[in-house]
């Protein structure tokens, strides 16, 4: 009772009055990922409507609820990692009416790059340099690179597609062109034969002559319309395989469940037109990226552990599938070496496929590249880099980096940091998306915390050596 009485206290006192800065940073590190930058919603409900899901939106029912969490629903209790106060201001900030600092604007600003002298707290490898490449690509997703330079990329609640424009070569971008909006989370673009791709919640559209029409608004069609809609994992990453067909994952519409005899926790693929459905590798939990191997054309991914196991367990994972119908352990086993408390058995793991390299707890590996330009030294060619989008209920943040993964056949030799300081204490500048390679060699990197592209370059004398 002695501390119901104090967290009320709190509420009704200085929570009322707290830095509308410091609340809205915690909403977005904290909370934005489910619930949208601007409360709009996202994997979790919105919370601007008049209608609310678990009580009265008082301030005191929304900290007991973000402190106890919806277990149910797959949202943690956060008292286990934030302290009363700023449960208290977090509650302060979403109750309805509250005189909020815009969500977007509230955020801390990431800096811009080494060249313009405002990226200096991030670290690169001796003769690397960052800079930003876009800048208003909001909630820059996954990027797909045409011919042409053109580089396409999706969004998620912007329900956005993007096409960034570098014209005159400069390594700048001239302009960002909207090529669609009002569509479902469209996270997911791909390139083939000329025609972008694009993976909603629910389905597959297609840009065709895409180079030629961008700017136009291009009328779309849809290739596959009845794909599992979940909001929870349901947001899909689209790639164009070496065998001409796309490959598109259903992620687990859960934190932990068996839901293996229908379509979620696995990779699927099909013929460019929608037809041919079939399950190319399953037990994946959550995958956001995938890409293929320039030699062997073998798919690699990421995958995301489960929460609520502790802070430092289960790890994410990078994994590569080189034939169908692989199983790679999910919901029986994470990590390749911890049984599911509810669903593993003793031994169980080793009935599955392990991942190639365990890339920590919680770090949110998304999208991956393999290296297969020449500016960089010859040690990073096929080289596997991996945005780590960074811990969102961890007591201590991790991730938030881009890592470089060194293979010898499909057998890790090292995992280490290319590009840390995205994260500075508890303050998140920048969370790590995607990335590509450009013709030059130079590496894109999507930021969907900032809104920005980001191209890194080598100019060390290794290289032309």
């Amino acid at each position: 009772m002695k501390f119901a009485l104090t967290f009320s206290a709190l509420l009704l006192s200085g929570a009322a009055h707290a830095a509308p800065v410091d609340a809205a940073r915690l909403y977005q590190t904290h909370c934005a990922q489910c619930h949208g930058a601007n409360l709009e919603g996202a994997a979790g409900p919105s919370l601007v409507d008049r209608q609310w899901l678990y009580g009265a939106p008082t301030r005191a029912n929304l900290a007991k609820v973000i402190a106890n969490g919806v277990p149910a629903k797959g949202m943690p209790a956060w008292s286990q990692t934030l302290s009363t106060a700023q449960i208290a201001q977090l509650a302060a900030y979403i109750e309805p009416g509250a005189k909020r600092v815009a969500a977007a604007a509230s955020a801390t600003p990431v800096a811009v790059s080494k060249q313009d002298g405002d990226l200096a707290h991030l670290t690169l490898p001796k003769g690397f340099s960052i800079a930003v490449y876009a800048e208003g690509v909001e909630s820059a997703r996954s990027m797909a690179v045409s011919g042409t330079g053109i580089v396409y990329v999706g969004s998620r609640k912007a329900g956005k597609v993007y096409a960034v424009v570098d014209g005159n070569a400069d390594g700048v971008a001239d302009k960002v062109v909207t090529v669609a909006s009002s569509l479902n989370n469209p996270i997911g673009v791909t390139l083939l034969n000329g025609a972008l791709y694009v993976a909603e919640i629910g389905r597959v559209i297609r840009f065709d002559d895409i180079d030629r029409t961008y700017a136009a608004k291009p009328a779309y069609k849809v290739v596959k319309a009845d794909l599992p809609d979940d909001k929870w994992h349901g947001e899909k990453v689209i790639k164009a395989g070496p065998d001409g067909k796309l490959y598109i994952p259903v992620g687990s519409p859960c934190n932990t469940c068996n839901r293996e005899d229908e379509a979620y926790s696995k990779i699927w693929r099909m013929n460019p037109d929608g037809s041919g459905w079939e399950m190319y590798a399953g037990g994946i939990r959550n995958t956001v990226g995938f890409a293929f191997h320039p030699v062997t054309k073998q798919l690699w991914f990421t995958d995301n552990g489960p929460d609520e196991m502790g802070d430092n367990t289960p790890s994410c994972e990078l994994n590569v599938a080189p034939e169908k119908g692989m199983h790679f352990g999910f919901p029986y086993c994470h990590g390749g070496v911890f049984p599911d408390p509810q669903f593993g058995k003793a031994n169980s793991c080793a009935t599955y496929t392990p991942p190639v390299a365990k890339l920590g707890p919680h770090v949110a590996p998304l999208g991956l590249a393999f290296y297969t330009g020449t500016q960089f030294p010859p040690q990073y060619r096929n080289a596997v880099f991996i945005a780590e989008h960074g811990s969102w209920n961890r007591t201590q943040k991790i991730g938030y980096k881009v890592s470089l993964v060194t293979l010898y056949g499909n057998q890790e030799v090292s995992t280490t940091t290319f590009i840390d300081g995205f994260l500075q204490g508890d303050d998140v500048s920048g969370r790590p998306v995607d990335i590509a390679v450009l013709a030059d060699g130079s590496m894109l990197i999507s930021d969907d915390y900032a809104g920005r592209i980001y191209r890194v370059s080598y100019d060390g004398k290794s290289a032309a050596k």
